[in-house]
């Protein structure tokens, strides 16, 4: 059973609801004047450039990650998928004489097969998705390894012709200038993600999954084909992360992406996507992505070692889980009304009935129906500060014990 409370002050509401959505952006701020102030160079063209270049295949792989945590589930392969798929896409390039557009297609493909692999696995397998993601990560990363012989897969510079994909995740002006267009990029797939779950019946069906799987298979819901439709969405984004890695660094290394998923996840939570799942928001999984990116731009400006970064990441991960633990426990509250506000709850009621009395009574009628109403109100507010006033005075005597 659940109580509202209709008296509730603005302050609440705000600590209630508005605190858990603008938290994630006033961290993003606050850790970009934090790192502006304090690091080296923070607030340049350039540092920008590299925050959003950093956050182009994280950003994607999050997207795809959101959807399979709001179904309850988890991806730890999204990382390694997407070097995999990277590499061989650069390896049918380089060695086998693909044309680039056709590489770029094989990239999506394997990448969504390997969601699609996760899928069966957790639809109908019935594996735990912790485990069979985990599977999946060692077999993408020995794939990829096997493909490319262990070597690292270059893809072609933006001078050359078959460069013309890096202008879509980065472009480059003829005075050197550069705009990141993947921002651009990046948002378009968040909007498209966002209407998917807020607009379509597949959203409805995900989040519903998540938030309880046996009431969504009783109400008709086909659970397994699209918990299976999250991983494939998952691994499919994956492939997008792929191309926007290899248009920006060029250069693909096996086990590169080994941790891009702890990125991912931590974005996703810190951004208020819950791990229990059914509750998740891709925009502030954007957030959430940026505010990783500014941190590993940042620490690296303050002039912290690699073993640093590695440290604060690990604690914003557990920080992420953390948060996501008291949210989950906030919202299991049942919120048991004060007396006070039982008691005025009641008086309102009683208020309103006499009012809508008032409407069909006669003239002698309606004058004490008035005065009782007055009565009652002055009643209301008697006894009401009255019991306001004894909550006050129990609550300072449990403090002081």
């Amino acid at each position: 059973m659940s109580y509202s409370n209709d008296n509730k002050t603005l302050f609440e509401n705000f600590r209630d609801i508005g605190l858990q959505k603008f938290l994630a952006p006033a961290a993003l701020v606050i850790l970009y004047i934090f790192f502006g102030l304090f690091g080296r160079n923070f607030f340049s063209y350039s540092t920008l450039i590299n925050i959003l270049d950093s956050s182009y295949y994280i950003g994607f792989i999050a997207i795809g990650v959101t959807f399979v945590i709001i179904t309850g589930g988890i991806d730890l392969s999204v990382g390694t998928v997407m070097m995999c798929a990277a590499i061989i896409g650069g390896t049918a390039y380089k060695s086998w004489g693909w044309p680039m557009w056709l590489s770029l297609i094989l990239i999506l493909i394997i990448a969504t097969a390997f969601g699609f692999f996760n899928g069966i696995m957790v639809s109908r397998l019935n594996l735990p998705p912790f485990i069979a993601t985990l599977g999946t990560m060692m077999i993408s990363m020995g794939v990829g390894s096997i493909v490319s012989n262990v070597r690292s897969a270059t893809f072609p510079t933006r001078s050359n012709a078959d460069g013309w994909f890096k202008s879509i995740f980065k472009h480059i002006n003829e005075d050197g200038a550069s705009f990141p267009t993947g921002a651009l990029v990046l948002l378009v797939v968040t909007l498209l993600a966002w209407l998917i779950l807020t607009r379509t019946k597949m959203g409805r069906y995900i989040f519903a999954i998540g938030s309880n799987k046996e009431a969504a298979r009783l109400s008709g819901v086909n659970v397994r084909k699209w918990e299976m439709m999250a991983y494939v969405v998952s691994g499919f984004l994956a492939g997008i992360g792929g191309i926007a890695f290899a248009a920006v660094y060029t250069t693909v290394m096996p086990a590169q992406g080994q941790g891009f998923e702890l990125y991912a996840i931590a974005g996703a939570v810190i951004g208020g996507t819950s791990l229990s799942g059914g509750v998740g928001s891709v925009f502030g999984t954007l957030i959430g992505v940026y505010i990783m990116s500014v941190l590993r731009t940042g620490l690296p400006s303050m002039d912290l070692q690699a073993h640093y970064q590695t440290f604060f990441t690990g604690v914003v991960v557990i920080g992420a889980v953390l948060l996501d633990i008291y949210r989950n426990k906030k919202a299991s509250q049942v919120k048991i009304p004060a007396k006070s506000d039982l008691y005025r709850s009641e008086m309102t009621e009683k208020i309103k009935s006499l009012k809508n009395s008032l409407q069909g009574a006669d003239s002698p009628e309606s004058e004490s129906i008035k005065a009782e109403i007055a009565a009652a109100r002055k009643e209301m507010n008697e006894v009401y500060k009255k019991l306001k006033e004894e909550e006050k005075k129990l609550k300072q005597g449990l403090a002081e014990d």
